[in-house]
């Protein structure tokens, strides 16, 4: 089994800064993609950013420029700095891997569950 622990959220005004952290643990021979995932009150989930093992990166068109996905593949850890944020990126984050297995030995999706991210205007 593989865990996935967020960190970071929390209450920000308007124009300030956040950084979430997402660390794997676990039954885990290696680690594809990762990314987040954000879901605001009354939405479907939507991907934010996502980030490959080999450090491509992928962001959605509302926080490009403003936010950056960054990963540790020594630490298994995964980094989301939000910067300029704005009343409308409130929502829980999640964080997702891309896991192959080390006991099932074929890649297994999995989720955090969700740290939440609060912007005042």
């Amino acid at each position: 089994q593989v865990q996935l622990v967020e960190s970071g959220g929390g209450l920000v005004q308007a124009g300030g800064s956040l950084r979430l952290s997402c660390t794997a643990s676990g039954s885990i021979l290696s680690i594809n993609a990762m990314g987040w995932y954000r879901q605001a009150p009354g939405k479907q989930r939507e991907p934010v950013a996502t980030i490959t093992s080999g450090g491509r990166t992928n962001y959605a068109d509302s926080v490009k420029g403003r936010f950056t996905i960054s990963r540790d593949n020594a630490k298994n850890t995964v980094y989301l700095q939000m910067n300029s944020l704005k009343p409308e990126d409130t929502a829980v984050y999640y964080c997702n891997a891309d896991v192959l297995d080390l006991v099932l030995r074929f890649p297994m999706d999995y989720w955090g569950k969700g740290t939440l991210v609060t912007v005042s205007s």
